[in-house]
């Protein structure tokens, strides 16, 4: 089974993000933060990654057996990772109660990360597959 160009391209570039968040966001918290750094911090990019694979593989079994149905699926992979992200920080609230405000504070900027990141991700991928539509369209007129 092969894996689409797509898929690679959106797991290699989710993978550096989510290095780039969790290393280097997470040495820079530590550095200039440290009173306020937190056990769970490497939670939150493993959380975001996880779900972007999840969200890929739906996106690419949605496109390979029902292409009409994208925008919708992509939308409600959207609103799943939503709640998923409120049961993550409600979960860690209540279980954890260290560093809330820091936590919260710090997950709702990876999810903003990531969600500019995945719009852009898929903004250019729909727009590369217009122009490569009506690129066809165009040869064989």
């Amino acid at each position: 089974m092969s894996i689409s160009i797509t898929k690679r391209n959106y797991l290699l570039q989710s993978a550096l993000l989510t290095l780039l968040i969790g290393v280097c966001g997470g040495g820079i918290y530590f550095s200039f933060f440290p009173h306020h750094y937190f056990g769970g911090y490497p939670i939150i990019p493993v959380f975001f990654f996880v779900f972007g694979v999840f969200t890929i593989s739906m996106t690419e079994m949605c496109r390979k057996h029902s292409p009409k149905w994208m925008l919708q699926i992509y939308l409600l992979l959207k609103v799943m990772r939503m709640l998923f992200a409120i049961i993550v920080m409600a979960i860690y609230c209540v279980a954890v109660r260290e560093e809330i405000r820091a936590f919260l504070l710090t997950f709702i900027a990876n999810y903003l990360i990531y969600l500019i990141y995945d719009s852009w991700f898929f903004f250019t991928f729909e727009m590369n597959r217009k122009a490569k539509k009506s690129k066809k369209d165009e040869t064989k007129a």
